[in-house]
Parts: C-alpha cells; sequence; structure tokens
C-alpha cells in the first residue's frame, strides 16, 4: 500500500510495545518518523503534552491524530480501519 500518511512514533528502546507498534507499521509499509524519548526528557515532556498527559509510550499520532499507543494501533488495525487512517481516508 503505498501509505502517504504523516506518522509520528515516540518510542524508548527497551519497550516491547515499541517495538510491536513499530513492527505493524513496517510490515504496512508504513514510513514513520521515531521519537526516541529514552533518555531526553523535553522530548518525554512534549510527547505528554501532545498525548494529553499520557506518559506511556509508544504514542503514535497519524496525520496530526493522536492514535494512542499499540493497544489502540492494533484496535483501529484489527477493526479495519487502520489502511483508510494512513492513507488519509476517514475511518
Amino acid at each position: 500500500m503505498p501509505a502517504m500518511a504523516d506518522v509520528v512514533v515516540y518510542a524508548t528502546m527497551f519497550c516491547p510495545f515499541c517495538h510491536r507498534a513499530k513492527k505493524l507499521l513496517k510490515h504496512k509499509g508504513v514510513d514513520f518518523r521515531e521519537i526516541d524519548v529514552t533518555m531526553n526528557k523535553s522530548k518525554r515532556e512534549e510527547m505528554t503534552k501532545l498525548a494529553g498527559g499520557d506518559h506511556k509510550v509508544p504514542q503514535i499520532w497519524i496525520n496530526g491524530e493522536h492514535i494512542g499507543g499499540c493497544d489502540e494501533l492494533y484496535a483501529l488495525e484489527n477493526a479495519g480501519k487502520l489502511d483508510a487512517k494512513l492513507q488519509g481516508d476517514a475511518a
């Protein structure tokens, strides 16, 4: 699928949920920008603010829409709505 979505993933190096979310995006052929917050306090604070106070990783945005974390990403996939979001369609 030629995904044209702007996808941002805030993650840490050793987070299994981060790896799982990135694996799904890679499987779908999605280019995404990863922001590593492992040792970066200012980026983690930025992520928490953008995520409405949620400090857990990963935190994922698709085309500026906050999706949530790994569970929410997989829920979209399981509901058949992720591809539409990645293509920029309303889902």
